[in-house]
This record gives C-alpha cells, sequence and structure tokens, in this order.
C-alpha cells in the first residue's frame, strides 16, 4: 500500500453516520485502507435510535400480519417488506415464511453483471457508502448488516463486481447484488447448491482478498490471481473469503436485501474516487502551465489580477493567482505590474493565454460537483425509507404507514455531475495537449530543439525525441472526446415500465473515471515535456548572453532574441520561478533518478513508456503539488 498524500487522514477509524463523510474520507477507505468503527451498543446517538425505531417499526408490522393471518385475514402489504419488487411488487401481502425466500430471490436474481471486475478500491468506496446510507437508520435493517460490511472493509474482504448491469434505477442494482451475494447467506443451508456444478460459486458470488494475506492458505483453495495497479489478489469463493477472514455470512431479512441493492452507490463511489483525482490533476495542470509558460517565454499580462477581477469569476481569479505565485521570480517571462513588456504585443497562443479562464472554469465546476457528491454520499437513498423516529420535527410522519417510496434511488444528481466532469477535465486535457505539441515543434517553440532532444549535430535527423509523447497525449484526448458524450442524456425504460426513466448514472461514472485516468497521463506528458524544455530553455539562453548571440535589437519579432537582450539590458541572469525551480527539481530527482536522462546530447532514442507512467503515479501521490504549493504559500484550499 502506498503512503496517502498528507492531505488524507489514513489512520483514525471513520464513524458512520455521526458527523458527515467527507470525500477524502471515501478515499481514504477506499485506497488507504483507512479503518471504519463498527456500530456498537455503546453508540447511542441520533442515527442509532433512528435505525433501532425503523427496525422495531418492521418487526411490529411483522407480528401484526402473524396475528391477521391467525385470525385468517390476509397479510398488510407493504412494499419492500411482504412484497415483490418493482413491477412485481403485487397488492397482496406475502405470508411470514415467504419472507425470507422474496429477500433472498432479489439478491440471487439481480447479481447479473458481465465484464470485467471493478477495481477493488471502487467497490470498498461503494461499501462505506452503503454501509452510510443504511446507518443514517432510514432503512429498516439490522445493526449487523452494517457491520458485515464494516468487517468486510477492516478484514480485506472485497466482492468481485462486474462493471456492466446498471441503470443508475432503481440504483445500482446489479453491482449491488453481487456485493450482497457474498455477505448474505441461503435461507437453509443446502439452498440450492447442488442444481449446480461442482466449481460454481455456490450462490456467494466471489471475492478478491489480498495474496500476502492467504500465501498460508492450502494450495487447493487458492483461486485466479488478479492484479490492481501494485497489488496482488486471489479471486475466490465469496464463502471461502468470507470463512478465511472469520465473518459471518448473515441470513437477511425483511427489507433488508432492498436496503442493500437500492441506490446508485457505485456510481457515487466512482465518482468520488473520480473526483478526487480530478482535482488532483488540475492542481498539477496549473504547475505544468507555469512549466511550459516559462519554456516558451511567455508574458504575465495574461495571468496579471486586474483582468481577472473584472471578469468576477473567482475560479479565474484563484488559477491567475497560483500561477503568478508559482512563477514569481522568473526571469524568463516579460512584463509585469510594474514593468512594461518588452515584446510587443504581449499575446501569447490561447493555450496559455487563456489557461485561468478555462482552469478557472473547471474549479468552477468540480466546485459545484464537490459539493453534489458531498450530499450524496451522506444520504439515506434506498426505496422504500421508514419515519418511525420523533426526534427531528421534520422527520415526524404522524400516520399510521411510516413507510415512504419515492425516488432517492435515481442517479440524476451523480450522473449529471459526472457528464458534466467528464466534459471539463477532457477540455482540461485538451489545453494541455496543445501545450505539448508547441513545445515540442521547432515552427512554435522559440528556438527550443525540435521535439525536445538534444541531438548530434552532425547527425540530425536520427533522433524522434518526444515526438511520440505527444501522439499518446493526442490519442488519450481524442479517446475522451468520444467518452465525453453525456450518458445521462440517455434512458431505457426498465421493469415492465415501472421503471419508465433511468439515469445510466454509473455508465458516466465510468467514462468519467476513465477520461479522469487519461487526462492524468496527458498532465504527466506536459510536466515532463515543459521541465525538460525549460533546462533546455536556461542553458540555452545562458550561452546566448555568454556567447552575445541573437542581441540584435532590431530582431523585435524573435522572443529569444528579445529575452536575451532584456535580460542584457536589466543584467539579469536566467532563472525560474520559485515555484517552478521546485518543480524542476522534483521533477528530475524522480525521472532521472535510475532511468537515462534524455535531456543530454545524444544519437540514441530511450524507451519513453517508463517516464510516462512514473510521472502518472507521481502526479497521484501528490506530492509534487504539495512541494510546490509549500515553496508558494499555498494550500489545496486557496
Amino acid at each position: 500500500m502506498t503512503k496517502p498524500p498528507n492531505r488524507l487522514d489514513a489512520s483514525e477509524p471513520v464513524r458512520l453516520a455521526d458527523t458527515p463523510l467527507t470525500i477524502e474520507d471515501v478515499v481514504a477507505v477506499a485506497r488507504y485502507n483507512r479503518p471504519v468503527e463498527e456500530m456498537t451498543a455503546k453508540r447511542s446517538d441520533d442515527a442509532v435510535k433512528r435505525m433501532e425505531s425503523s427496525r422495531d417499526w418492521i418487526e411490529n408490522l411483522i407480528k401484526e400480519n402473524r396475528r391477521r393471518v391467525d385470525e385468517g385475514k390476509t397479510p398488510k402489504p407493504v412494499y419492500g417488506i411482504n412484497t415483490g419488487f418493482g413491477a412485481k411488487a403485487g397488492y397482496i401481502g406475502l405470508k411470514e415464511e415467504d419472507i425470507p425466500w422474496v429477500t433472498r430471490n432479489l439478491i440471487v436474481s439481480h447479481a447479473t453483471g458481465v465484464g470485467e471486475f471493478l477495481h477493488p478500491e471502487i467497490v470498498r468506496a461503494a461499501m462505506l457508502l452503503r454501509a452510510n446510507s443504511l446507518a443514517q437508520g432510514y432503512s429498516g435493517v439490522r445493526k449487523e448488516i452494517i457491520n458485515t460490511l464494516v468487517k468486510m472493509l477492516n478484514r480485506g474482504v472485497i466482492p468481485a463486481v462486474p462493471e456492466s448491469g446498471s441503470v443508475g434505477a432503481s440504483g445500482d442494482l446489479a453491482p449491488l447484488a453481487h456485493l450482497a451475494l457474498v455477505l448474505s447467506a441461503p435461507v437453509d443451508s443446502n439452498d440450492r447448491v447442488d442444481e449446480y456444478p461442482q466449481d460454481y460459486d455456490a450462490e456467494s458470488g466471489q471475492a478478491f482478498v489480498k495474496l500476502d494475506e492467504i500465501q498460508n492458505a492450502e494450495e487447493g483453495n487458492q483461486g485466479e490471481l488478479f492484479t490492481f495497479g501494485d497489488d496482488h489478489y486471489v479471486l475466490l469463493r465469496g464463502d471461502e473469503a468470507m470463512a478465511h477472514r472469520e465473518i459471518e455470512r448473515i441470513e437477511l431479512q425483511a427489507k433488508e436485501s432492498l436496503a442493500l441493492v437500492n441506490g446508485v452507490t457505485f456510481s457515487t463511489a466512482i465518482a468520488s474516487l473520480a473526483l478526487y483525482d480530478a482535482e488532483n490533476i488540475v492542481h498539477h495542470a496549473e504547475i505544468s502551465t507555469a512549466l511550459a509558460l516559462e519554456s516558451l517565454l511567455g508574458f504575465r499580462d495574461a495571468f496579471l489580477p486586474h483582468i481577472q477581477v473584472v471578469r468576477h469569476n473567482q475560479g479565474q481569479i484563484d488559477t491567475a493567482d497560483r500561477i503568478l505565485r508559482i512563477t514569481r521570480g522568473s526571469t524568463l517571462l516579460d512584463g509585469d505590474v510594474d514593468e512594461d513588456p518588452k515584446h510587443i504585443p504581449p499575446q501569447d497562443p490561447y493555450s496559455l493565454r487563456v489557461t485561468p479562464q478555462v482552469v478557472g472554469a473547471v474549479n468552477t465546476v468540480l466546485s459545484f460537483i464537490h459539493d453534489t457528491i458531498s450530499r450524496e454520499i451522506n444520504a439515506a437513498t434506498d426505496n422504500p425509507l421508514i419515519f418511525n423516529s420523533d426526534q427531528e420535527e421534520d422527520q415526524k410522519l404522524p400516520r399510521s404507514y411510516k413507510v415512504i417510496s419515492g425516488g432517492n434511488f435515481h442517479g440524476a444528481p451523480i450522473g449529471y455531475a459526472m457528464d458534466f466532469l467528464s466534459i471539463v477535465i477532457t477540455d482540461l486535457g485538451s489545453l494541455s495537449e496543445r501545450r505539448i505539441f508547441r513545445l515540442i515543434d521547432p515552427q512554435l517553440n522559440f528556438g527550443l530543439p525540435s521535439m525536445l532532444v538534444n541531438e548530434d549535430p552532425e547527425k540530425p535527423g536520427v533522433t524522434s525525441g518526444l515526438m511520440t509523447a505527444q501522439y499518446l497525449a493526442a490519442n488519450l484526448v481524442s479517446e475522451c472526446k468520444t467518452l465525453a458524450h453525456p450518458a445521462s442524456v440517455d434512458s431505457i425504460p426498465t421493469s415492465a415500465n415501472q421503471e419508465d426513466h433511468v439515469s445510466m448514472s454509473m455508465t458516466a461514472a465510468l467514462h468519467a473515471r476513465k477520461i479522469v485516468e487519461n487526462i492524468q497521463h496527458v498532465i504527466a506528458i506536459e510536466l515532463m515535456c515543459a521541465a525538460i524544455g525549460l533546462e533546455m530553455r536556461i542553458n540555452q539562453i545562458q550561452t546566448g548572453i555568454e556567447t552575445e548571440a541573437h542581441l540584435d535589437e532590431e530582431n523585435h519579432h524573435d522572443r529569444l532574441a528579445v529575452c536575451l537582450q532584456r535580460l542584457k539590458e536589466k543584467d539579469l541572469v536566467p532563472s525560474v520561478g520559485n515555484g517552478t525551480r521546485i518543480a524542476l527539481d522534483v521533477i528530475n530527482d524522480l525521472l532521472f533518478e535510475d532511468l537515462p536522462d534524455i535531456r543530454v546530447r545524444t544519437v540514441k532514442d530511450r524507451y519513453l513508456r517508463p517516464y510516462v507512467l512514473r510521472m502518472s503515479a507521481f502526479i497521484r501521490s501528490e506530492a509534487l503539488i504539495e512541494a510546490v504549493h509549500a515553496a508558494c504559500g499555498l494550500t489545496l484550499t486557496d
């Protein structure tokens, strides 16, 4: 397990339904194994009281129906407790002996997903969010259901959940059913197992357990091996995985299966992780812009506060300020608040000049999405919900029928948010790719070497340099443009037209996650190209000063000549900004610690994949923004 970034608390246990969960809490549990506290008898807060009260109402209903049957009457039907589901809800209440079967059948029948298994961090996030939703106290489940999810999180049992199957209403039914299949026990010990082949999963689903955690198990019990990132897992039958970690599977009671599968929990889990990573990428995009701006001998004018203020967009104001602070002290940039620009007009291409407007708008959108997801991860999202507590005035329900059927399971808020995330992060990557292209093109980079390779002048054309890194960026951005088509505008009716408008929120979330992953690679490529370009620029200018090259005072259109002239007039040496200096040091230490230095003069191209992957992984660690922001007096809340 990698070390969590400084902004994540991964040590103190998360306490469900006590204080609101944050997106950072979700990431810490899902990605860095932060522990979660069980709902014990010691807790007596409002959420526990609501939970007990709503469960009591269900138990009392079952007792009342038992009396009705004894009196020769039909049971009183209450949806989700003693009825079928969806279009098969019916109007007659089921008898008590039928409830365990309709409960179990819901889980077994709905576990119908296909495709690749979701990353374990997504499943862990979903387990946390489902537990937190049920812990709000409106779902009518026992504490044991929540605590089983918590034990699975803390002991490392991760249900294997296929990625395809959800339409985002009545929630992420199929993915959640695959999760519930692992934790739930059959109605009896001989529950139809003999009807399936011997190697079938015995209707207990499948689950991942870390390879190093079962290495002492018998070889015959070890299943297929899977690798996700740097972690290795064994895929076991669900009942075997639970037994290995000494977690008892639970026979679900009335309402509990429906409570486990209702709600867009997987959509929200994916959304939480994607948003966290997107916010991180945007901060790195500001650093890569600063590096590119100095590499290309750009202008400060587009970042000065005067024009930001009159646009009245706080995101734009903040982005421009951060980039100015990162580049503060640079002698490569032209113009400032108290310094006339020497090059006229002081206008960079749009990929540099409109960064405050674009990235600022991206940050504004991410703020909206952050608020949306923060509400969703603390919501009660199944159906029906039970209001039997008199603790909160606005939650009192005077009528005797304490159940309310509604649509809190619908994924529209998450679907819309994820489509919006896909759009803005794709555009962020598109802007970055244009800067990458400009950095490597000798017609556009104001005198830097073609493809950012210091080739032997005696053997021109032997090397390709970073040419194909831009190809990769172009490919990734192009794929994102296709993925960014909104999924939430589509709806295919389900359940015999009872569910005639669905959200496709999980499709939207999966697309957003893939887009964020792609653009992380694009920003990694820009950071690499811009850092290499800036080192080359500093050496180029120093050589130019020493040899008095390009010092033609009449050459006002050559940026390199103008820069050299300006430095000569002011008796300055070429130096980069305070933040960009830190960025260069950190990136150089990372990239060239044990890989060949691709900045040196050479006739040999290098295998670039390791550099790109290393830079991309480094973005995820957040070490670069922590170092640069600390040097510039910035925090992630600025």
